[in-house]
């Protein structure tokens, strides 16, 4: 009887993405730099999507239906995001989010797993969280300009737009 020999799999650094052989007039160091900046990004979307919906599902108080309500529209717009930037990674040949580990590994936004948050401090923290995420963001979009690649710059631009209006509708939801 052979012996069967078991092979483990080969562990990626996250600084090194694998290359796909996508079609792109972009060099690979600009599709390495550029999935290097939005892959982070998507675990980021993953991360205030989910903090998101929590707070849409546990807010309670006075102002209850309006959170409710503000939580779960800003909640689909961050879903929406996730898609878009994750296959701007895979048109570019890269490899993109595979699991809620790879999700933990490369996210900023910290998870929030209290049992109970007072709604004004929810409406605190996703403020800052998207705040945050804008200038991730903003960061990822130099990337994008000194790569040339204007299509995923342009996605950002929006992306940046609507986290900055997310970021207004929370700041005048505290007065």
């Amino acid at each position: 009887m052979k012996a069967v020999r078991k092979h483990s799999p080969k562990k990626i650094n996250e600084a090194h993405y694998v290359k796909l052989t996508t079609p792109t007039d972009l060099t690979d160091e600009a599709r390495d730099a550029i999935s290097a900046a939005i892959n982070p990004l998507v675990a980021d979307a993953f991360a205030l999507y989910v903090k998101t919906k929590s707070f849409h599902w546990h807010v309670s108080g006075s102002h209850y239906r309006d959170y409710h309500l503000l939580f779960d529209e800003q909640a689909e717009q961050i879903f929406a995001i996730i898609d878009v930037l994750a296959e701007r990674v895979r048109k570019l040949g890269g490899t993109t989010i595979r699991s809620i580990h790879h999700i933990a590994s490369l996210q900023k936004v910290r998870d929030d797993n209290e049992t109970f948050v007072e709604p004004k401090e929810m409406v605190r923290r996703l403020m800052h969280d998207n705040k945050d995420f804008t200038a991730r963001m903003r960061a990822a979009h130099q990337v994008c300009c000194d790569c040339n690649d204007v299509a995923t710059a342009s996605v950002l631009e929006v992306f940046i737009d609507e986290t900055e209006r997310r970021t207004w509708f929370l700041f005048e939801t505290q007065a």
